[in-house]
């Protein structure tokens, strides 16, 4: 039985479950991308058209009139806060760089924040229409659904990621931090001091830029080095570095360096007499004098919005070099090969 459409407007989502098929699906038919088209099967096409046919489905005109004509407008994206109060400066630099290109190419900027709540998906995938009025996308956080990035994939909707994002099967489009390449450098300088037994105070797993992070952090070591979660009580995590002889550790965020700080003092060590610390988060909310790098927020930022309007290939992934600050937290070892916090009679 056929649906009403004077009683309900019937969507792309609706079209995908009578199908028995995916949205994704469902939009390359719609829209009818040639190079998009070739993977579906001819059957499956014939299926989704005719229940497309038989509900009456017609695309939204004002979708389809913006994406013929644009209107110069990007869609900055996020799944997570961008103004939590706990990190208040580390979104704005990314923001800023993304706002002085928007304008420098005259284009708006549309802020849309409502990926998630609750665990519930109300992003991009889920049928939403908040890039309705957008001609292209910047999607801004850590933390980046794989199913949505597929989704815009599969869409042929133009975006760029801020951050390397994992491969789905085909490349993401990504301005990044080249935090491999940053982490190394700093192992090597420590190396180049004396430092033979180092530790890395992280996950080093999970989303992209941690792992890139640990990676870096293999190659300056050669391999070596134990890694603490950074998890439970601090006061551990100090022990453990003491049980390895560790001179040199490596912190991966600023949580977790700020923790590590107040357990070095309660006892008794200093930095870096008794141990070297190493930031790897590139916030700019690392206290001062910390040794570490730089994250190029505001080039990046701006390299984003080349990408989305077309300056640049669309298709681009960007690595972006982090400018290494030598601070005052990374010095020679007090005697190389004796345990953290201690000195040999």
């Amino acid at each position: 039985m056929g649906w009403s459409v004077s009683a309900y407007r019937v969507t792309q989502k609706d079209i995908a479950k009578l199908a028995g098929v995916s949205q994704t699906i469902v939009s390359f038919v719609v829209n009818d991308r040639e190079e998009s088209l070739s993977r579906v099967p001819d059957a499956t096409r014939a299926r989704v058209l005719r229940i497309i046919q038989e509900t009456g489905y017609v695309a939204d005109p004002i979708a389809r009139r913006l994406k013929q004509i644009g209107n110069r407008m990007i869609g900055v994206y996020t799944y997570e806060a961008l103004f939590p109060l706990d990190r208040e400066d580390f979104f704005f630099p990314f923001l800023a760089g993304i706002e002085e290109e928007a304008q420098r190419l005259d284009h708006d900027l549309l802020l849309l924040t409502s990926g998630r709540a609750g665990g519930t998906n109300l992003g991009l995938s889920a049928g939403a229409t908040r890039l309705r009025l957008a001609d292209c996308c910047i999607l801004l956080g850590q933390n980046m659904p794989s199913e949505e990035l597929k989704f815009l994939k599969g869409s042929g909707f133009p975006f760029v990621s801020v951050g390397r994002r994992d491969d789905i099967g085909e490349p993401i489009p990504y301005v990044a931090a080249d935090y491999e390449s940053a982490v190394a450098a700093l192992a090597a300088r420590a190396a180049a001091l004396g430092h033979r037994r180092f530790a890395y105070l992280g996950f080093g797993e999970g989303p992209e830029s941690y792992v890139d992070r640990r990676k870096g952090f293999e190659s300056g070591t050669g391999g070596q080095g134990v890694q603490i979660e950074p998890t439970g009580d601090p006061a551990g995590w100090v022990r453990t570095l003491r049980d390895a002889s560790a001179s040199v550790v490596f912190v991966e965020q600023d949580d977790a360096l700020e923790a590590l700080s107040a357990a070095l003092d309660d006892a008794g060590l200093t930095v870096p007499h008794d141990l070297s610390v190493v930031s790897l988060s590139g916030s700019l909310d690392s206290p001062d004098g910390v040794t570490g790098f730089r994250i190029p927020r505001r080039e990046m930022g701006r390299l984003a919005v080349s990408i989305v309007s077309g300056a640049m290939d669309k298709d681009s992934q960007v690595n972006l070099s982090c400018e290494l600050v030598d601070g005052r937290t990374l010095a020679r070892p007090a005697e190389a090969g004796s345990p953290a916090g201690q000195t040999s009679s």
